[in-house]
């Protein structure tokens, strides 16, 4: 579809002011308040519940290989979990999935 340079700013502004609001009508509406120790508690857990669900479909689903699993991935994946859980870094975590797919791309295949 072709769109023209208005329609495009029109749309990015729309997307802007949409988002401001959905974040705005939360935070807004609790203002200065203390958030209840069990929301706190369980908004914790929201980067954990939502990276896994961001990353697990481009593992097990990959558009590269035409939506097979890749065996490669699910290694990568496999060890920057056990990583991850072992060492409790993030960092340590990706660094040896990214050497794992590099390995099992590129040096055996």
């Amino acid at each position: 579809m072709d769109w023209s340079i208005t329609e495009t700013w029109a749309i990015i502004v729309a997307l802007g002011i949409g988002t401001f609001l959905l974040r705005f009508s939360f935070l807004g509406a609790m203002g200065g308040r203390q958030l209840p120790d069990w929301l706190l508690r369980h908004l914790r857990y929201t980067p954990v519940a939502v990276l896994p669900a961001l990353v697990a479909p481009a593992v097990a689903w990959p558009e590269a290989t035409g939506g097979d699993p890749d065996p490669a991935r699910l290694a990568a994946a496999f060890v920057t979990v056990a990583v991850g859980w072992w060492r409790k870094s993030v960092i340590a975590a990706i660094c040896a999935g990214a050497a794992t797919l590099y390995a099992m791309l590129f040096l055996l295949g």
